[in-house]
């Protein structure tokens, strides 16, 4: 939808397409109807609450509806596929690496307060993000391929500068090659998705509902 970044984009990619809840005062309304699914106006405002808690800013409307769009596809291709959903375990892993970060645990539960999310909501989108990003990562991971040269090029383009501008002393090629491997092996995963989403969406039939009340 990884890194920090993709995982937001599939990110996201990470949202199931539930109503609020019937206490709620929000009136929910269909957006988009992708098949035989449909996406809701609380479908796009969790995850512009969502994106609030990682960036401190939410997306456009039609980036965030494209995001849940692509949510789908991968949702169903995982399903398709009986791709098994993370363990709590591996939830609650990823809630620990979000949380750490923030600065402190102070500043992850003030954004999350600013956010309109419960410890609950961020538990479920987790699982729900593990869950797309692990199956992305399962259809593309075997047929990359990283290459010396490229760590080499990561390392002296990207590794060496940012530690010298931090006055920090380089860390080794050595020792840098596991995370420059698994960064650009990430990438790789991200652009081989993106092709495969935007293939996979000229396949669907997709209808949007625009808000008549904001006219």
């Amino acid at each position: 939808m990884f890194a920090r970044q993709k995982i937001q984009v599939l990110a996201v990619f990470a949202l199931a397409f539930v109503a609020l809840a019937p206490a709620q005062e929000v009136i929910d309304r269909i957006v988009a109807r992708v098949d035989n699914d449909i996406i809701l106006s609380s479908n796009m405002q969790e995850l512009a609450r969502y994106q609030i808690l990682i960036d401190g800013k939410a997306q456009s409307d039609s980036d965030i509806l494209n995001h849940l769009i692509d949510q789908y596809v991968v949702r169903n291709e995982a399903k398709a596929a009986f791709f098994p959903v993370p363990s709590e375990q591996d939830v609650a892993k990823s809630l620990e690496r979000l949380k750490k970060s923030f600065s402190s645990p102070e500043e992850f539960a003030e954004r999350e307060k600013q956010a309109g999310l419960t410890d609950q909501d961020v538990l479920r989108i987790l699982k729900s993000q593990l869950y797309l990003s692990n199956y992305l990562d399962s259809r593309f991971r075997a047929s990359i391929q990283v290459n010396d040269k490229d760590i080499e090029d990561y390392y002296n383009t990207r590794v060496v500068p940012r530690a010298e501008s931090r006055g920090q002393t380089p860390p080794t090629l050595e020792a840098a090659t596991p995370y420059i491997k698994e960064v650009l092996v990430q990438r790789a995963i991200n652009e081989q998705a993106d092709r495969w989403l935007k293939e996979s969406r000229n396949r669907l039939q997709i209808q949007y509902f625009p808000d008549e009340s904001s006219k």
